[in-house]
């Protein structure tokens, strides 16, 4: 079973927004055995929009048209769709209903005719309703294709593709079963692992497929298997993981498809009633970001601070001006030094601490471009990795990131 995806709006095109429905709705129909084959996005234009849904109809079985739905003169969708299908806007009554109420109990006005006219749908459409929303979906069908249309704003159409979309799929298709099974990987190049697992590639069956996707420092290796056997589907994929498992077990950190090593890593100090804190000079506080951006990270990381120049890391964290001169302020003993205050300062079994040169420039005397050292503070004792990242300053600053959680989490996991 085929799907094409079409989002319309020129905000999309002129780069005003992201498209983020086409993601939602790709990994959805994933999961009920639904496969997305194109993804388009288009103008505001009723012969483009119309040119779009004559190309794809008969070449998939579904067409979802995201954007135009709005009670605007630009949102030109429905109009379109009754040219489509040689139909005429009608107004649901229980549309109406629902968009009078919601107007009024959510903005505490009246809806104006601009409001009710979202309740106008193609006569001939099924409505499909939007719960936290005013405009509805529509689902219809011609030939052997069938035309979902929703409002652009992704909440509105979350909750209908998840409440309508979703079940009247499954109930009018038979589809094929289709497993994943994501292995996250940390701290090595994707042509590397390439080649480590060459042999087990080659072997695998024609039902399972492997792809790569790599983002720095980290690569992603996706298993898909689809067929019509839900049970051996499993069996084949828990026994190919175990193969591969078992060839680059060093450098696996998680099995999610959206999980990231920050997340492997507040998993793991979470289990192991453990906790982290950060000190960072060069990476500017990216480090506590990470750990932050997940909810319930103030179980394990205890805090953090910015220490990016030598006043801060003699004021802030007490190491004494004559030793950061006497070492430099980019080296391995002041990376140390910062790890084990930082330590101290927020009572943690682990800390991190960063500082380099990301560059562009460099002082006279100064530490070379690309040049960071991490520090490490452990239950275990202290040590410090150099790394030379070369330019640019991003790029040294983003892979010293990943460098620090990839060796943390390789600390915690000895335990």
């Amino acid at each position: 079973m085929k799907a094409a995806i079409v989002t319309v709006g020129d905000e999309i095109l002129i780069g005003q927004i992201t498209d983020t429905n086409s993601k939602y709705i790709a990994k959805a129909f994933n999961k009920i055995g639904v496969e997305v084959r194109e993804m388009l996005s288009i103008s505001d234009e009723r012969d483009h929009i119309l040119d779009t849904l004559s190309s794809l109809q008969n070449r998939v079985d579904v067409v979802v048209i995201t954007g135009g739905l709005g009670p605007t003169k630009d949102d030109i969708t429905k109009k379109t769709l009754c040219d489509y299908f040689d139909d005429t806007l009608v107004q649901n009554e229980e549309v109406l209903v629902h968009v009078i109420e919601l107007i009024e109990r959510v903005l505490q006005r009246k809806a104006s005719d601009a409001n009710k006219e979202q309740a106008l749908v193609p006569s001939r459409c099924t409505v499909l309703r939007n719960s936290v929303g005013t405009a509805p979906g529509m689902w219809m069908e011609k030939e052997n294709t069938v035309f979902i249309s929703l409002p652009g704003v992704p909440y509105e159409m979350e909750d209908i593709v998840t409440n309508e979309v979703l079940p009247k799929l499954i109930e009018k298709y038979e589809r094929p079963y289709i497993l994943h099974k994501t292995l996250l990987t940390y701290g090595q190049a994707e042509s590397i692992i390439a080649e480590r697992i060459e042999e087990w590639e080659d072997d695998l069956p024609k039902h399972i497929k492997l792809a790569y996707l790599p983002s720095p420092g980290r690569v992603r290796l996706r298993l898909s298997a689809r067929g019509v056997d839900e049970l051996f589907l499993q069996d084949s994929m828990a026994t190919e993981v175990d193969k591969l498992k078992a060839i680059i077990d060093d450098i696996i950190v998680g099995y999610e498809e959206d999980e990231s090593i920050e997340v492997v890593v507040g998993k793991l100090l979470t289990e192991q009633k453990k906790t982290v804190a950060v000190a960072e000079s060069c990476t500017g506080g990216k480090i506590a970001q990470l750990f932050t951006n997940n909810a319930g990270a103030s179980a394990y990381f205890k805090g953090g601070v910015v220490t990016y120049s030598v006043e801060s890391k003699i004021a802030l964290l007490g190491i004494e001006k004559e030793f950061i001169e006497r070492h430099d302020v980019v080296s391995e003993a002041v990376a140390e030094a910062m790890a084990v205050s930082a330590k101290n300062v927020f009572g943690v079994d682990y800390a991190i601490a960063t500082t380099g040169n990301a560059g562009p420039t460099t002082e006279e005397g100064g530490a070379d471009l690309g040049t960071v050292f991490i520090g490490f503070a452990t239950p275990k004792g202290v040590y410090s990795e150099e790394l030379n990242l070369g330019q640019p300053r991003e790029k040294v600053i983003g892979r010293a990131v990943n460098k620090a959680l990839e060796k943390i989490y390789k600390e915690i996991s000895k335990n």
